[in-house]
């Protein structure tokens, strides 16, 4: 499904020349720094530096924190890293002559005292530091745990020549241009106290059209305060979060001037007439929902490997429609050669699922490998017999009463122990256990601690069933062939833990609503306004909180909705309220 709000644009128009009497060409440099990494992000930054000189940009603008990554978190606590992050400007700016820099890191003072930053730097030199005057403490964001904040009376433009021309020059953090929420408004003060052109630098996390939003907010101010404003975004993979990228620019009529790639690294040009703070209009380029979701994760996985030193994916291949979106992600992020896909049928697992497992590694290219564990499971039951019946002997039990479920989770379990085998034994591949669970069952806890939620990062974990089955459509839609066979999206799905196993939801009813309780908190009193049935409200209230304990215990996930598990979800485990 493609939205056409926004038409399609090649980029051709980037670089094009404005018509008028003072023409300024600034770049962004949407870069994908690691974190923590100070050497390597200042390398990359000045080689981002030398192609914008190259490119015949007088004023470069890079993201929130650039030199240390975003975000850094509790390596703000170590003090000899702030110290690298600070030192490094000094050497960024030995690569600025001619030219004038902004770029984010952590500054301090005396009293040790963190400040989140942008450096101006003008033909080599440290002209300015501008703190962030707005610190978001709220999903993902913990920034009043680290830094201090810009006062008010700070927020003033800086005057700078660039290429001999006198430009007002406003700078903003991220969050200072999202001040709805807040009492000081940083761009209208930058305007009133002469700023004739803002630059904001930041490190805007990802969520499903959070592109539309930051246009939106952009295109406001600008309008507003008459004023062309330049949003430079941190793009790349951290942890569980995925920037996009997508820088923009807006001129002081509320045209959009510049647009960034998405999700991959990008040196965005565009020509301003600091004139009257107006540019070419271009039109940035289409959308699509699904692709959007598919990119972002992919990029997220990949980062993810890259980052921590993984070359390789292993995950469990059942023939359903959860292991055959991640085995497509896995192979857009790190290649078919990369990934290894595993077919571990018990006695349960039926003739169409093993097949469709093995036609999708075949056409996705992977390398596949099959092998039983009924013998393995028997094996659990056999050794388990004795201790079971002493226990039981002990407090006087009746097997009789014992919970079948135990014995469909030694299934799940032998399955995550033998992927995280692979893992551990063939050191030389550099092998990752790529989780496969999706947002739903994960939120209904319909999922097994120590078997099919193992692994070292989930592909799905943010992304619900329904949505899952989207991703689907969208990875057969735009290849010549059906990659995921038709039989494994149209198939009920199943764990096929037992004879006739089927799971015991209707996920187009439960799928939406997990979304509306976790994403957007609405009460069983709204949700059954909105139409829901009250049983299943009241069931699928009562497993999300009971099973609170164990997304404690699952990997991160790869974050793409507005309030995902995670970093971004703080609920506690002993949780008595009714919803």
């Amino acid at each position: 499904m493609c939205h056409q709000r926004w038409a399609q644009n090649s980029f051709l128009t980037r670089d094009a020349q404005v018509v008028g009497e003072i023409s300024l060409k600034i770049a962004m440099a949407q870069m994908n720094p690691t974190v923590g990494d100070i050497d390597a992000n200042v390398r990359k930054i000045r080689a981002f530096i030398q192609r914008a000189r190259e490119g015949g940009a007088k004023l470069v603008a890079f993201p929130e924190l650039a030199v240390t990554g975003y975000p850094p978190h509790d390596l703000l606590y170590e003090k000899e890293f702030v110290k690298a992050d600070k030192s490094a400007i000094g050497t960024i700016a030995k690569s600025c002559r001619g030219l004038t820099v902004v770029v984010g890191f952590v500054d301090y003072d005396e009293d040790w005292k963190l400040y989140n930053c942008a450096a101006v730097i003008s033909n080599g030199k440290i002209v300015g530091t501008v703190k962030k005057t707005l610190l978001p403490t709220y999903d993902v964001f913990d920034e009043e745990r680290y830094f201090e904040p810009g006062k008010a009376s700070e927020i003033i433009p800086l005057n700078v020549t660039i290429a001999g021309k006198k430009v007002n020059l406003g700078i903003e953090i991220c969050e200072d241009l999202w001040d709805e929420e807040y009492e000081t408004k940083v761009t209208d003060l930058l305007t009133k106290r002469g700023a004739t052109l803002i630059i904001n630098i930041s490190s805007s996390p990802f969520h499903i059209g959070k592109g539309f939003l930051r246009e939106q907010v952009v295109r406001t101010k600008a309008v507003r305060n008459k004023i062309p404003i330049l949003l430079c975004n941190l793009v790349g993979g951290q942890d569980e979060l995925v920037f996009d990228g997508q820088s923009l620019g807006v001129d002081a009529e509320g045209k959009l001037m510049a647009f960034g790639e998405a999700f991959k690294e990008d040196l965005v040009f565009v020509d301003l007439n600091i004139s009257n703070g107006t540019s070419r209009e271009i039109a940035p380029p289409s959308y699509n929902r699904q692709r959007e979701m598919f990119d972002a994760l992919s990029l997220g996985i990949h980062d993810y490997f890259m980052k921590t030193g993984f070359k390789r994916a292993v995950l469990g291949l059942s023939g359903g429609i959860d292991s055959a979106v991640t085995a497509c992600i896995a192979v857009e992020a790190l290649g078919p050669e990369n990934v290894i896909g595993v077919s571990m049928p018990s006695r349960f697992s039926s003739r169409h699922s093993k097949d469709d497992a093995e036609r999708l590694a075949h056409n996705l290219g992977i390398h596949f490998v099959r092998f039983p564990i009924q013998r393995i499971v028997n094996a659990y039951h056999s050794a388990l017999k004795q201790p079971l019946e002493e226990i039981r002997e002990l407090f006087g039990l009746d097997p009789a009463n014992d919970d079948p479920v135990a014995d469909e989770n030694i299934q799940p379990r032998v399955r995550g122990n033998s992927l995280m085998d692979f893992s551990n034994r063939l050191r030389d591949l550099s092998i990752l256990v790529l989780n496969t669970g999706n947002k739903t069952e994960l939120a209904l806890g319909y999922c097994t601690l120590y078997g099919d939620m193992a692994g070292g990062i989930g592909a799905l974990g943010d992304v619900s069933k329904l949505q899952v089955y989207e991703l689907a459509e969208y990875v057969n839609s735009r290849a010549d062939k059906k990659i995921i066979p038709e039989s494994t999206i149209k198939k009920r799905p199943s764990a096929e833990l037992r004879p006739d196993h089927f799971d015991p939801f209707d996920f187009d009813i439960v799928s939406p609503m997990v979304d509306e309780i976790i994403e957007y908190r609405l009460s069983r009193k709204e949700l059954i306004a909105k139409g829901y049935p009250a049983d299943v409200i009241d069931d699928v209230y009562t497993r999300i909180r009971s099973s609170e304990y164990k997304r404690w215990q699952a990997p991160p996930c790869i974050r793409i909705s507005q309030k995902a598990f995670g970093m971004g979800w703080k609920m506690p485990i002993v949780n008595h309220y009714d919803g």
